[in-house]
């Protein structure tokens, strides 16, 4: 179906009053007469936004797993999941599932399930959903099914992740570990004692991310290194082509990635709490340096599209460069050249905000389909 947008605010190099034309799943044309037949939404007093790409949400785990130990089938998980992304204005959506060594809900058992359910469901969600498999790098057994699917094309983005060290060294303290240990299902003493095992075979790690890193470059599959320690890590992640850094620990090495410009992924939740939670540098001083140029759910929707808000009242950067970092930004270092912005051509994914205090998701449109409405008022 044809859906004709009059009379919002488009967001382009700024904003301007204009009326838009979709047909087919694409943007068709600027200023012209609706088709006859067409859905018409009439858009006055909104902003009329490139729809969101969120390249790493783990926030479907809670809909997985609301409390600890308490988990739900998958299937209904993800179709919960696909309507909290449209609601938040999300049309593009990397899960990002981490694959640890660990049991429970970041399992082999789990991380198998959610890779068969994404690619099976991928159909009839709404949002398009792909699978960002977050690899912690101690998982040695892992190697052999993700090589599979890597060269089947099932993997969206592979990030590298090294959460063994951390957990060793703060293995005596029960608030830093407490939330690991309840999702293993395992005892306190048991955890620490797999931490031990699996820490055991550090010397074989280095090997492993080579070899899976050879193969995303073979398949064309972005890499992400996620919390780069230092700017030598970050130095030899690129040397094996993985061309983003996700959540550097450091303002450093932030600067690392940006001196050989690239991408850099910092937290949504950041901007909107006005800092991170666990020490690490602030998202907005970041944008303001220059050394952001991605925002990412993380682990909370509602903030993804927050936070372009916040950042423009604050001054940190004007509000089509705010936006950008959550929609043009993530496309282009994905590989999606189809969408992230509003152009004849490209993958109709808007998003109809009401500005305010808290901006309203009016209306989301996932490839030329209306698939959210929160205002019956926009069909007239």
């Amino acid at each position: 179906m044809a859906i004709s947008i009059t009379g919002g605010d488009i967001l382009g190099e700024g904003l301007e009053r204009r009326d838009i034309t979709l047909e087919d799943g694409m943007i068709a044309a600027f200023d012209t007469a609706p088709r006859a037949g067409a859905l018409r939404l009439d858009a006055t007093g909104l902003l009329v936004l490139p729809g969101l790409v969120d390249c790493h949400g783990d926030a479907f785990e809670r809909h997985i797993m609301p409390r600890p130990r308490v988990a739900f089938d998958i299937d209904l998980a993800l179709r919960d999941a696909d309507r909290a992304l449209l609601a938040n204005g999300i049309t593009t959506a990397f899960h990002g599932v981490t694959w640890s060594w660990e049991p429970g809900l970041r399992g082999a058992e789990t991380a198998r399930a959610l890779a068969d359910a994404i690619a099976r469901l991928q159909p009839e969600l709404d949002a398009d959903t792909r699978f960002h498999l977050r690899h912690e790098t101690f998982n040695l057994e892992a190697e052999p099914q993700i090589l599979a699917w890597l060269a089947e094309g099932r993997v969206g983005v592979l990030a590298f992740n090294d959460h063994t060290e951390g957990t060793l060294k703060t293995r005596h303290r029960p608030d830093k570990i407490g939330k690991m240990v309840e999702r293993t299902g395992l005892s306190t003493e048991a955890f620490m004692a797999l931490v031990e095992t699996v820490y055991a075979r550090k010397g074989d790690v280095e090997g492993s991310i080579a070899r899976l890193a050879a193969a995303a470059r073979a398949a064309g599959v972005p890499m992400f290194s996620h919390d780069d320690m230092t700017p030598a890590m970050r130095a030899w992640y690129r040397s094996l082509g993985v061309a983003v850094a996700e959540f550097p620990i450091d303002e450093a090495t932030a600067r690392e990635a940006a001196t050989h410009g690239e991408a850099i992924v910092f937290g949504a939740p950041n901007v909107v709490r006005g800092g991170s939670h666990t020490g690490c540098p602030s998202a907005e001083e970041m944008v303001r340096a220059g050394l952001c140029t991605i925002l990412a759910s993380d682990y909370y929707y509602p903030a993804l599209a927050l936070a372009p808000f916040l950042l423009a009242r604050r001054g940190a950067a004007s509000f089509a460069e705010a936006w950008a970092l959550v929609s043009r930004a993530p496309a282009h270092a994905l590989g999606l050249h189809d969408r992230g912005v509003i152009a004849p051509g490209k993958r109709a994914d808007l998003v109809l905000v009401e500005e305010g205090p808290h901006p309203r998701i009016v209306a989301t449109i996932a490839g030329g389909r209306l698939v959210h409405l929160a205002d019956q008022r926009l069909l007239g």
